[in-house]
């Protein structure tokens, strides 16, 4: 498995995973999210592609199709109030192809992440995940990220 740098010619593909996760995310929590849509769209991805503050890491198979990705996003604290200065990556995005699970493609994706943001100086590595999706909650557990502050609701 390869992951590298995403590029223009990816951006199909990425548009087959971003409808994944739409669906897992219509299906747990459909007052929120509409079905068939799509987090970013090609449009967006090229520009995206093209923003160094927020990089997207792709895991290739041997024949160089994409198995997943990861959309990530610089955030830079400086003299915010009562916190720190520091530089996060913020895992905005991670999505293994529902047919490619179970072959550690997360893992790698996830790991390529964690050296992404050694590699440039970030003092921590950050994301959501929508409680609705038990599996991410797992995948991520397992990867040793616990929860950091806690996000709540009532709907009206």
């Amino acid at each position: 498995m390869i992951i590298r740098q995403a590029e223009e010619r990816d951006i199909p593909r990425l548009g087959d995973l971003l409808l994944q996760v739409c669906r897992v995310h219509c299906q747990g929590r459909p007052d929120l999210f509409r079905a068939g849509g799509r987090k970013y769209d090609d449009e967006e991805l090229r520009e995206l592609l093209k923003d160094p503050e927020r990089p997207i890491l792709v895991a290739l198979d041997e024949g160089g199709e994409v198995l997943g990705y990861a959309f990530c996003v610089y955030q830079r604290h400086q003299g915010e109030g009562s916190f720190n200065d520091m530089t996060t990556l913020y895992l905005d995005d991670l999505c293994v192809d529902e047919t490619c699970r179970g072959r550690h493609v997360g893992q790698a994706l996830y790991q390529a992440v964690l050296d992404l943001a050694r590699g440039n100086g970030c003092y921590n590595v950050t994301l959501n995940v929508w409680s609705c999706n038990e599996s991410a909650m797992r995948f991520y557990e397992k990867c040793g990220l616990k929860p950091q502050k806690v996000g709540m609701e009532v709907i009206l």
